[in-house]
């Protein structure tokens, strides 16, 4: 059996990319613990409110009892995934700009140099990570490129996925008004 995995960044588009395989058909993990707000209107889509990167450290995660079902692990998460399973991962990328306005928004405070060192460290290693195990196929998908050509990225997925995807309703997922931190509205703010 496989696990599938969404993954990537905080705020790289996770959560979207849950919604398209849940209304594509796939089923998907999560629970109420971390309900929509208005950072996600849609809902977060994760389990235990996203703390499931302690299980997975200490080792007491049931990975087995989602065989064949989506859970997002955050980027930092992929690491501890337990050997033994086969796992296919969707890992999102996204501009390290929007991911730090977004997160700033978030947290209500500025993000600064050493934070964005540390997400694109963090990037660097989840696909050295992914490269490297044995046990993980995977493929990056661009937020933007989801946004732009819901479609064709979809499409793209479903391949990856085998065909399981109902792509006519996983692409009814995507919204472009939740597209709320585009780098060029960023430079803009800035430039006030």
């Amino acid at each position: 059996m496989v696990n599938y995995i969404v993954s990537g960044l905080e705020r790289s588009g996770t959560s979207m990319m849950m919604q398209i395989l849940k209304m594509g058909g796939m089923k998907v993990a999560y629970d109420d613990k971390r309900p929509p707000d208005e950072h996600n209107p849609r809902g977060y889509f994760e389990l235990e409110g996203g703390k499931i990167i302690n299980r997975l450290i200490d080792g007491s995660f049931p990975i087995e009892m989602y065989d064949g079902m989506v859970i997002k692990v955050t980027a930092y998460g992929l690491r501890y995934l337990p050997d033994g399973y086969d796992y296919k991962v969707i890992y999102m990328l996204r501009d390290i700009d929007e991911i730090m306005a977004s997160m700033s928004k978030m947290l209500n405070e500025n993000l600064g140099d050493e934070d964005r060192r540390a997400f694109e460290n963090l990037n660097k290693f989840a696909l050295k990570i992914m490269r490297i195990r044995e046990d993980m196929e995977y493929i990056t998908v661009n937020y933007r490129d989801v946004i732009e050509h819901p479609r064709r990225e979809i499409e793209m997925v479903n391949d990856f996925l085998g065909g399981v995807l109902d792509v006519e309703s996983a692409v009814r997922a995507v919204d472009p008004a939740l597209y709320r931190n585009r780098k060029e509205n960023i430079v803009k703010e800035v430039n006030k």
